[in-house]
């Protein structure tokens, strides 16, 4: 696997509350944080990406039905964590534009 010098992310796509996600800063600990998260969820398609830092954690609640029909209901902030599990949800999100859940 190549690692760039860049900080990476390896997070397994079932995982959530902290669990089966790494921060890797060398190329030298790529192969350890790898099958951490693959012995933590287990089967689980696993993401290799180039870590955002000062990102926000924004999700959005969207419902629809069977004929494809959707709509955003709300936003909300959820970027105070610690260890990778959320402390805090504040909605609306103050921080994102509104005309973004329309999208």
């Amino acid at each position: 696997a190549v690692v760039s010098t860049q900080s990476t992310g390896i997070k397994a796509s079932e995982g959530g509350g902290g669990k089966g996600i790494r921060k890797v800063k060398t190329a030298e600990e790529f192969e350890l944080a790898y099958q951490q998260v693959q012995a933590e969820i287990p089967g689980s398609p696993i993401f290799v990406m180039k870590l955002a830092h000062n990102a926000r954690h924004i999700e959005v609640q969207i419902i629809a039905d069977e004929y494809g029909n959707a709509i955003s209901l709300f936003g909300r902030d959820c970027s105070v964590q610690r260890r990778h599990q959320k402390i805090i949800e504040e909605a609306p999100s103050v921080i994102t534009d509104p005309v973004m859940f329309e999208e």
